[in-house]
């Protein structure tokens, strides 16, 4: 088995360590070790970064990497190179002094350790010793999970402000014979398609330069194997991701000795940020785990960190919900919502959730071209206001829940008469209108003070109110900001923070809100974000085909209490039935007028909605097992099992079956091999029994594991839910 080699390494300390000591630095989780080494410049390399040696191995005697002088690299493994050094390739950064030099050289100064909540913090103190110029590496290692994140801390004492044309998060390596990247992209209501590529000599860059809905046509997620094609069960396999909402950069460049390096961050095109004196650049959290078997447990290691140390409120329940939007769009009053309240309390439900539509006076919302920054209720639909319909819906005996898009402007809206300096828009140019609106300019604290007041209001005036869907349906367009005037380098990053500065807020005050992240569909998805938002928005395509892919590639990272997946009218081809089983594993809502549907599908939906309810702690369990892939067959089957092995659940799809297809027994994977575990086929139709065989029979997990079940079928969009409980 073949080693990824980096640069890392170990010393347990409580005291700072001073850099004469030249010390190795090792940050460790239960499997997985980064080790880190001060060499004889001065200056921080990677020895080391794989599966965790035992406490016999010397980490002072790690692989010095290909390239070594004497103790001078030359070949680029140095932790966080400097533009302008010996280093041939990328840097992680570039900074421009107050004189104009635009090169620095970090040396180690000290480091050290703490215990967090989950895992153990090292922060590495680099200076240059030129230059009043200081860089803090932080990495947090979350031993249970074997996840890593990894940050950097810039600032300077120097007498002008510098320039920072790039600024990484984090700058890894590896060294095998062969690399296979799989990237995440597509479009609106496409989102998340993976493609795997073979990376040799040279760049790949995955990044978005889209500002807001950063991640409409490139998701910021990345997983890379080595060696071998990835697979499910088997191989080295890294998975990583940058927490940040805004524009993000992934660098994958194999030099002429075929090592690789990975640059993660934020994307710097554009993005030239002028830093003042004593201010500190905190860039964003990479976040990485490391499995030699395969990505199928690298994602339960990141689904057990998110709902342990990322999601917010990741460990508590989640409300199934009646959305309106494809039951009504714009056209809705009082009396139309005040039915669907007991609908929703019918299918049984928690929540109803009022979408777009519902507010501007002067520019009524009647359509996407009009109202938006308006937010009072329209007076000629709801006369009574939202107060009225929480009463009524809290009186119905469900919850209500309300969409907004705060961050955005239409033109034709009192806000942009009123505020145009609010607004991003280039001087003397004809705007470019995405979706017939424009982004207010977060960069300004009035602004945020406008967007904290649009929750701040409706939390106020409507007490009973506990849910939002915060939408963001256009990039950053039209990229100028009155306010910062001659920094307008620092647009991109000071707008995201300014988002999570509206959010922290908030957060503080309203601790108990639920928050749902959309964009246009999927175009926000990043773990920083999840930190204020209990779920986020998958697509707008709710084709249970093509969600199953989407669901498919979400599930690499992502826990399924997060994921939000809606019942609606996409592809009336698919049965209800069908339709319902294919959101069945994630975050469960309905868009879908029920009253159209026939008795039987109604009463399915009732049914689910009772099994979901009662199955939500394996749903929502980390430990997800992709049997069946979409990608390589025309059937898709997941398994999700608790994490005592007493229970477990089966969504099995059969999609576009070959006519006459071959169809094997899939193995099951996560039992206990010497439980037995009863099998029973759940969620069927009124009045319809189960044709498996195996129904109501009891296996042992060893059985199910190496012979398998047959699961998979001949018949076009069919789908089954199967329980197992272990006796």
């Amino acid at each position: 088995m073949k080693k990824l080699i980096l640069l890392s390494s170990l010393l347990v300390i409580t005291n700072f360590i001073k850099a004469e000591i030249k010390p190795c630095i090792s940050i460790n989780t239960d499997n997985v070790q980064l080790v880190l080494k001060v060499k004889e410049d001065g200056r921080l390399y990677q020895t080391y970064l794989g599966e965790k040696l035992n406490d016999k191995v010397n980490l002072n005697n790690l692989y010095m990497p290909r390239g070594t002088v004497s103790s001078v690299c030359t070949n680029g493994n140095e932790i966080y190179p400097v533009m302008g050094t010996e280093d041939y390739f990328d840097p992680a950064l570039e900074v421009r002094h107050s004189d104009g030099n635009p090169t620095s050289f970090l040396k180690y100064d000290s480091h050290t350790e703490k215990s967090i909540e989950g895992g153990k913090e090292t922060i590495i103190f680099l200076k240059d010793y030129l230059y009043p110029v200081n860089v803090n590496i932080h990495y947090v290692a979350y031993p249970e999970e074997d996840i890593i994140k990894q940050w950097t801390e810039i600032f300077h004492d120097e007498s002008e402000p510098i320039l920072l044309n790039r600024y990484a998060s984090s700058m890894l390596y590896l060294e095998s014979d062969d690399y296979y990247l799989t990237e995440f992209s597509g479009n609106w209501a496409k989102e998340m398609h993976m493609s795997e590529s073979p990376l040799t000599y040279g760049k790949k860059v995955i990044d978005s330069k889209l500002g807001t809905r950063t991640a409409m046509l490139t998701q910021p997620f990345f997983e890379l194997s080595l060696g071998n094609p990835i697979q499910e069960n088997s191989g080295e396999t890294i998975l990583g991701t940058l927490g940040w909402t805004g524009n993000f950069s992934f660098t994958f460049e194999v030099d002429n000795n075929n090592q690789l390096r990975i640059i993660s961050g934020i994307n710097p095109s554009a993005s030239a940020y002028l830093l003042e004196k004593g201010e500190k650049f905190v860039t964003p959290e990479f976040i990485f785990t490391f499995s030699p078997e395969g990505v199928g447990q690298a994602s339960r290691n990141f689904q057990k960190w998110a709902l342990k140390h990322s999601l917010y409120k990741g460990e508590e329940d989640r409300l199934t919900l009646l959305n309106n939007w494809e039951n009504t769009f714009f056209d809705f009053d009082e009396e139309k919502l005040t039915e669907l309240f007991g609908e929703a309390k019918d299918l049984g439900v928690d929540m109803f959730l009022l979408d777009d539509g519902w507010f501007g006076n002067q520019y009524p919302r009647s359509g996407d071209n009009a109202g938006l920054g308006d937010w009072e209720v329209t007076n000629s639909k709801l006369p009574n206001g939202i107060p009225y319909l929480v009463k009524k819906a809290k009186d119905t005996g469900v919850e209500f829940g309300i969409w907004i898009e705060p961050e955005m402007v239409n033109p034709k809206s009192e806000l942009a008469e009123q505020h145009p300096e609010w607004i991003f828009k280039i001087p003397d140019r004809e705007p470019y209108y995405f979706r017939n609106q424009l982004v207010l300019d977060l960069t300004n604290p009035e602004v945020q003070d406008f967007v904290f007041g649009i929750v701040d209001t409706l939390m106020t005036n409507n007490p009973g109110l506990n849910y939002f869907k915060w939408d963001c349906n256009s990039p950053i367009t039209n990229i100028y900001s009155q306010y910062l005037k001659d920094r307008q380098g620092n647009l991109y990053v000071d707008y995201v923070r300014g988002l999570y500065n509206v959010l922290d807020r908030i957060k503080e005050k309203y601790p108990d809100l639920e928050m749902m992240l959309c964009s246009g569909g999927g175009g926000r998805c990043d773990f920083e974000a999840l930190k204020y938002f209990t779920e986020f928005w998958c697509s707008d395509n709710t084709d249970p085909i093509e969600r199953l892919y989407i669901q498919w590639g979400f599930s690499q990272f992502m826990p399924s209490k997060s994921m939000c997946a809606h019942v609606t009218n996409w592809n009336k081809d698919a049965s209800v039935k069908f339709r319902v089983d294919v959101a069945f594993p994630c975050k469960l809502g309905f868009d879908i007028d029920l009253k159209g549907m026939d008795k039987e599908d109604r009463q399915y939906c009732t049914n689910l909605v009772k099994e979901y309810n009662r199955l939500k702690p394996v749903i929502y369990s980390p430990d997800l097992y992709r049997l069946v892939s979409p990608y390589e067959t025309k059937h898709c089957v997941l398994e999700r099992v608790s994490e005592t092995k007493d229970h477990a659940i089966l969504a099995i799809y059969d999609m576009h079956p070959d006519f006459n297809e071959q169809l094997l027994p899939t193995r099951l994977q996560g039992l206990d091999p010497d439980a037995e575990y009863k099998i029973e086929e759940i969620c069927l139709m009124p009045g319809e029994k189960s044709n498996f065989t195996f129904d109501g029979r009891v296996f042992s997990g060893d059985y199910l594991m190496k012979v398998g079940l047959n699961l998979i079928g001949g018949k076009d969009m069919d789908s089954h839910i199967v329980e197992l409980t272990k006796i």
